[in-house]
């Protein structure tokens, strides 16, 4: 692998962003708007459960405030591969790329070198608008926040390349799959409430996903009790493994597109 083929595809991107005012507004704002409009809930409830009888001494910011800023890095994480991947599909400069001699492995690696920089920079302005105005300090989860960010860094790194195959595979009209993944696994992920809430076949499914890991730790540690380091490293393990698998699964995709003629036929129709 050579990594100036890998800085070629993060430069492309910084020019893309640098050139237009449009990609630069994403990077910060909604996930701005999120914290302070999920801030001003736990406000509220905080104020809730204090003035009425039988006040509880549980704090709502660094539970829910924390839970949703997690998942939206986790969200941006998984958006800024797809991202990366959509601008060359939408600019049709796809098969240009493909007809250089940048492999699959140096292509991977910058959609995600992209993803680490746009992702970072929605994960500081969400630290500091949630810090500024809320109180959350990442301190209060101690040095497991590392591991928490590093885990879900890895599963959105996994879906995003999952999530490309995907389009690869069906065309671009397909994008529309992509957008809906965090939602839909969000129920599964336990984001706000404890898995064992869950009906017991979902509780099996969210043993499969890495988030659920981090947030049942997160929940731990938020209501004075220890979180439990070997869960956490369970669901690294299993981080990692699903972003090998994602990589098997966009490389084995884009072989199939090659040998079968999809890739020479690539549009903004479905291909079938």
């Amino acid at each position: 692998m050579k990594f100036n083929r890998v800085y070629a595809i993060v430069l492309r991107q910084f020019y893309l962003i640098r050139g237009s005012f449009t990609r630069v507004i994403p990077l910060f704002a909604w996930v701005a708007i999120d914290m302070v409009l999920w801030g001003f809930i736990t406000k509220f409830l905080n104020n809730v459960t204090s003035s009425g009888s039988g006040a509880t001494s549980l704090n709502f910011v660094p539970t829910l405030l924390g839970a949703v800023l997690l998942w939206d890095f986790l969200t941006r994480v998984m958006q800024g591969v797809t991202m990366a991947f959509f601008e060359d599909v939408w600019s049709r400069n796809f098969l240009n790329v493909f007809a250089s001699p940048l492999s699959i492995r140096e292509y991977l690696s910058g959609l995600v070198v992209s993803s680490l920089l746009t992702s970072s920079i929605g994960l500081s302005v969400m630290l500091i608008v949630a810090g500024i105005f809320f109180g959350l300090s990442f301190y209060s989860y101690g040095f497991l926040f590392a591991g928490f960010v590093f885990v879900l860094f890895l599963f959105g790194i996994a879906l995003g390349i999952f999530a490309t195959a995907i389009v690869l595979r069906l065309g671009p009209a397909s994008e529309w799959f992509v957008w809906p993944i965090p939602a839909l696994l969000s129920p599964f992920a336990g984001v706000f409430y404890p898995l064992s809430t869950l009906p017991e076949w979902m509780q099996w499914i969210s043993k499969l996903l890495p988030p659920s890991y981090v947030f049942e730790n997160l929940r731990a540690l938020v209501t004075g009790g220890q979180a439990s380091q070997s869960s956490l490293v369970i669901g690294l393990a299993i981080a990692s493994f699903e972003l090998l698998l994602a990589c098997y699964f966009f490389a084995r995709t884009h072989r199939f597109a090659v040998r079968t003629g999809l890739i020479a036929r690539y549009s903004a129709e479905t291909v079938s």
